[in-house]
């Protein structure tokens, strides 16, 4: 039988955020994203860029490490923190840190 591709990234020793993102009707899925999207910054940067219309949970892993956990909260804490460097902050981040602090 053939076996399925690892979803492991090769060689990468580094943590991987996820997105779950809550799509209405259509239910929640884990957003795809590129390989060299998947680090803290760029996560953090692209929430504020509102490139995801209802996150709803952000897990973190590192299979080199072996380990694997929900940083809803800690990301939500980083985004409050950084408010002050934003004008705008997208309503879909709004709706998530209010729920992020409610975990």
């Amino acid at each position: 039988m053939p076996r399925s591709p690892s979803i492991v990234p090769r060689g990468a020793d580094h943590d991987v955020y996820l997105v779950l993102n809550d799509f209405g009707r259509l239910g929640r899925a884990w957003c795809e994203v590129d390989e060299e999207g998947t680090d803290r910054e760029t996560l953090i940067r692209r929430l504020l860029e509102d490139h995801y219309s209802h996150p709803v949970r952000i897990i973190a892993f590192n299979t080199t490490e072996g380990w694997s956990r929900d940083v809803t909260v800690d990301i939500g804490d980083e985004l409050r923190r950084q408010f002050p460097e934003y004008d705008e902050v997208p309503r879909s981040v709004q709706e998530f840190l209010a729920t992020a602090g409610r975990r």
